[in-house]
């Protein structure tokens, strides 16, 4: 009996110290693998400060990089951009698809080209619409658009209008800039309002935007523009590396003016060989299934001269038996 206590003591004894062993093993090889990792992490995984550029300018006018916390600010949005590297990437592309078309309006108005980056840090190039209400690429007010001779309506919101919006905006700046007296202290009056910007200008007895306080959006506004330019002008120096076709290219379309009410958008679209996706898509002002026009007022409908994709343009043979099927309802008085 004991002798069977002795062997079963020796087998868990054994057992014991194979298991320790073995964890200790495990142990020794986490902690090796845990520092090769370490080690190539720091060996391979770099971020780098970055060199601020010598000079920098907003439409003409000279940023004072020998002031610290102008240094400082344009330092923070140079790192913000650069390393925010998906977002970066995207602006890229959306500019190189927007950006002739709003530089061309800004030159026709006689407002600065730098004003293209405004639009692009105000919405990224995308037609959002802000918790206060801003809406589209340039991020215009209701009011403020209306004011302007952009058509606000449930059918219709020239806020989405790049052309038209673009030439709104300029409306603004232009005034602001005869108000303020520089195109920096317009760009920054844009995102406080005319008002707002004067009342601190007489607040803090100061002429110009960096030398004021300001809060902490419109404070960073200026230097995400010029960090935007900064980078946008010289991409790969920035560690940004594409190839034209991974750019977004501009739409290619044409135009067809309408006077008259279009009760269902969807019939226009098919009629045209496209669909209502395509249709939208272009024109993204038509805010409604129809476009109400009781003022006779002419509208131009952009209608695209290349597919956008596959599913968006149709071959004949499909706006044939659209065309078909139309017919149909009408003999059966299934009209809309």
């Amino acid at each position: 009996m004991n002798s069977t206590k002795h062997i079963l003591a020796s087998i868990g004894i054994l057992f014991i110290g194979y298991v320790s062993l073995q964890l200790l093993t495990a142990s020794v090889d986490e902690t090796a693998d845990q520092k090769e990792i370490i080690t190539n992490f720091q060996e391979d995984y770099k971020i780098y400060a970055l060199q601020l550029p010598e000079s920098v300018s907003f439409a003409g006018e000279k940023t004072p990089l020998n002031l610290i916390d102008v240094r400082e600010k344009l330092d923070r949005e140079l790192l913000v951009n650069t390393y925010w590297q998906s977002q970066t990437l995207l602006l890229l592309k959306r500019s190189n698809r927007w950006f002739p078309t709003i530089e061309k309006i800004l030159e026709e108005e006689g407002v600065p080209s730098d004003f293209k980056y405004l639009a692009l840090m105000e919405s990224g190039l995308t037609n959002v619409v802000s918790p206060a209400g801003a809406t589209g690429f340039w991020q215009l007010m209701k009011e403020a658009a209306r004011e302007r001779g952009l058509e606000v309506n449930g059918a219709i919101d020239e806020r989405y209008h790049v052309e038209k919006s673009t030439r709104a905006a300029c409306a603004y700046l232009k005034e602001a800039k005869e108000k303020f007296g520089t195109w920096t202290m317009a760009a920054a009056s844009y995102n406080m309002g005319m008002a707002g910007l004067q009342k601190q200008l007489n607040r803090q007895k100061a002429t110009n935007y960096y030398d004021l306080v300001l809060n902490e959006e419109t404070s960073r506004y200026i230097f995400r523009i010029l960090a935007a330019k900064t980078i946008l002008s010289d991409p790969g120096a920035h560690g940004f590396n594409f190839r034209n076709p991974d750019l977004y290219q501009p739409l290619k379309f044409s135009i067809e003016k309408v006077d008259t009410t279009v009760e269902d958008l969807a019939n226009f679209a098919f009629k045209r060989g496209i669909n209502y996706k395509a249709l939208k898509y272009l024109n993204p002002w038509l805010r409604d299934s129809k476009l109400p026009n009781s003022s006779k007022r002419v509208y131009e409908i952009k209608l695209p001269t290349e597919p956008l994709s596959k599913e968006l343009i149709f071959d004949k043979e499909q706006v044939a038996n659209f065309a078909r099927l139309n017919e149909g309802e009408k003999e059966n008085g299934q009209t809309k």
